[in-house]
């Protein structure tokens, strides 16, 4: 997460824009913000909606519904503890260790980013699948992974896991490790210095990652739809359900649970803004508290007579 340094290129004569420039940009903003967020939103609500609470609620407490929402909060569950403590540890690595290949461990970071979902989702299956020899060798430890909850969470894994370290590797760098090493000097143990040091200093861009890889979580729909296998009440995410509800023409079900999964979204939205505001009223008392204090460090006017007596 970034705080804006307060700079208004407005208010200064060489960068300011004429005052149709900026409306022009205003404009062309907010028609494509309205065209493709808004309306598309209100579409889905208005759907899921329009027969009314009866019939939505009962869409979302049908077993197929049910089953698919505890599948993608259990999915959620289990990926973000792991994404909290792998990208953590990446990011401590990147940032605090030199070493060889540092390098290719920050361009594999992005390699989710880069490989399409459905990729994602066959490269499970073929070093799972029962026809491989991982998957052959599980299968008769009686350990199932694709076509089961642990290949939907691999998968989601997959997708999900460099956000938090994308989150925390600026941050860490900008700040460096100058607190650290001085709590280090000063005998504190390594875990003292990431409890009371680290994680006070990264907790705002940490949690923001939480944010965003919880969003994709529940969201992610092609790397999952390989490996689930749509087991019905098995194996089907909302996202999976959704696009099965719709294809069989259950408009009410498919725009219910499309409802859900979007006030999910604008509730991380909401989160999100919330810790925006927290961390910049938090930065701003920050500031003020260095304003006020400032002049308590000036030497008073009477110490500079002192030292000129002392010399003389």
């Amino acid at each position: 997460m970034q705080i804006s340094n307060g700079y208004n290129y407005q208010d200064n004569a060489a960068t300011r824009d004429a005052p149709w420039v900026r409306a022009l940009f205003i404009g062309i903003a907010s028609i494509f913000m309205i065209v493709m967020l808004v309306i598309p939103l209100l579409a889905v609500f208005y759907e899921a909606f329009k027969g009314g609470w009866d019939l939505y609620v009962a869409a979302l407490v049908e077993p197929e519904a049910v089953s698919a929402i505890k599948l993608t909060l259990l999915t959620a569950a289990i990926v973000l503890p792991v994404n909290i403590v792998m990208g953590v540890a990446i990011a401590w690595l990147v940032t605090r260790y030199k070493f060889k290949g540092k390098q290719l461990v920050t361009t594999l970071l992005d390699l989710p980013f880069s490989v399409s979902p459905v990729v994602a989702g066959l490269m499970f299956v073929m070093l799972f699948g029962l026809n491989s020899t991982m998957g052959g060798w599980l299968e008769s430890m009686g350990i199932q992974v694709i076509f089961a909850v642990p290949g939907i969470v691999l998968a989601t894994l997959f997708v999900t896991f460099p956000f938090i370290a994308r989150e925390l590797i600026p941050l860490m760098q900008s700040q460096g490790d100058s607190e650290e090493q001085a709590a280090l000097t000063l005998g504190a143990s390594g875990w003292q210095v990431f409890w009371h040091i680290t994680l006070p200093n990264i907790k705002w861009a940490l949690l923001y990652g939480i944010i965003l890889t919880n969003a994709r979580a529940m969201g992610e729909f092609g790397a999952v739809s390989v490996v689930s296998g749509h087991i019905r009440g098995e194996t089907n995410t909302m996202p999976l359900l959704v696009e099965i509800a719709y294809n069989e023409y259950n408009f009410t079900a498919a725009f219910a649970l499309s409802s859900l999964l979007a006030a999910l979204a604008l509730l991380t939205l909401i989160v999100q803004q919330i810790m925006s505001k927290l961390q910049t009223r938090k930065y701003a008392k920050g500031n003020d508290r260095e304003a006020i204090t400032a002049p308590a460090l000036v030497i008073p006017a009477t110490e500079p007579a002192k030292a000129t007596d002392a010399k003389n």
